[in-house]
């Protein structure tokens, strides 16, 4: 039987299996109690016709998943198979015999069979080692460690105070970009200004996604801090794209910046041709349409803040235009003039004040 073609890193697949051994999760509970009684163990995620060829011995259990039957089982010589969903031990006490010709860098006798069980069935594996105390995911030809909440806090902790920092430069960046757009100054190299933290805190929001979802039940407040710190992002990301984007050009499309090495995202010409403005000159004049400032006044839809630039023609005439001039536009009024020229008016101040 040879090795199974879908090998490598699949996130997709990683992150439902690192779901389904997050603390908190009946799976996990049952390895957490097998690693406390040192005893060891393999369990197999799944089973089909290569897990039933290359198993011997055993006794069929087929009874409800629990992480008490399943530190019992452990406790007994062999591997345990469990159904696709982990809803049901399908048996137990089973010895596996995968071909010796597959590759594994493993070296103890549990962690190659696993390694190879996964390799020739495409079935995921786990393992608790009784000498180390410690849990494996084998999948597809590679090994995750399962890291306790602990190990996993103290990695989410440092990403918080990272995400924290470059939320804190996004918050100052944008309001010296809204000076400088109601002015009608801005260059190239003040949009890449803003744009920078903006790609790092998206970055580390999906850093800090896989934390939560790795810790189950003890990420709830990493959770919450996350949802703190990332509020609006992707609307702003939104709004900074109408702003910069010329009619019909496919420039400044700030997902690319998603895929962008780190240390080119610290480079500002390569951020700057990342998203279209390939000239290499930071210094070049351009102009913000206006949809983030004039969106944000009264929290109004891109609709309506497109039906105010289009009949104004920039955001600097809708600054300068009155109650009385907003209210006339069709589907504003008076109520949402006196919003509008009131939050305008905030912004400018907390510009001037900044």
């Amino acid at each position: 039987m040879g090795v199974s073609k879908d090998l490598g890193h699949d996130e997709e697949r990683y992150r439902r299996y690192r779901a389904l051994l997050a603390p908190g999760t009946p799976l996990r509970d049952g390895l957490e109690r097998i690693r406390a009684g040192r005893t060891g163990g393999l369990i197999v995620l799944g089973t089909n016709p290569v897990i039933e060829q290359i198993s011997t011995g055993g006794f069929t259990v087929n009874t409800d998943f629990t992480p008490t039957a399943l530190r019992e089982l452990a406790k007994m010589d062999g591997g345990i198979i469990v159904d696709d969903d982990l809803s049901t031990i399908v048996s137990a006490g089973v010895h596996f015999s995968p071909s010796a010709s597959l590759p594994t860098i493993e070296t103890g006798t549990r962690h190659r069979t696993a390694d190879r069980i996964a390799l020739q069935s495409n079935i995921p594996v786990v393992t608790v080692s009784a000498a180390m105390a410690s849990i494996a995911l084998f999948m597809a030809g590679l090994r995750y460690p399962i890291e306790s909440s602990d190990q996993i806090l103290v990695r989410a902790e440092q990403a918080v105070a990272t995400l924290s920092r470059y939320r804190e430069r996004l918050d100052s960046v944008t309001k010296e970009l809204s000076a400088l757009e109601i002015d009608d100054l801005v260059t190239v190299g003040d949009l890449v200004r803003a744009v920078q933290p903006l790609a790092m805190v998206r970055r580390l929001s999906e850093e800090l996604e896989g934390h939560v979802e790795a810790l189950g039940v003890d990420g709830r407040l990493l959770q919450l801090q996350m949802f703190e710190l990332t509020q609006g992002i992707d609307q702003l990301a939104t709004l900074l794209e109408l702003d910069y984007r010329e009619p019909g050009a496919e420039r400044l499309a700030l997902d690319v910046l998603r895929h962008l090495p780190t240390g080119d995202l610290l480079d500002p010409v390569t951020v700057a041709n990342a998203i279209g403005f390939t000239s290499g000159n930071l210094d070049d004049r351009i102009s913000a349409h206006g949809y983030r400032i004039v969106s944000q006044s009264a929290q109004m839809s891109t609709a309506t803040a497109d039906r105010l630039l289009e009949h104004f023609g920039s955001l600097q005439a809708v600054f300068a235009a009155s109650r009385t001039d907003l209210a006339a536009v069709p589907g504003v009024g008076t109520a949402r003039a006196r919003a509008i020229r009131d939050g305008l008016a905030r912004i400018s101040d907390s510009i001037d004040t900044h």
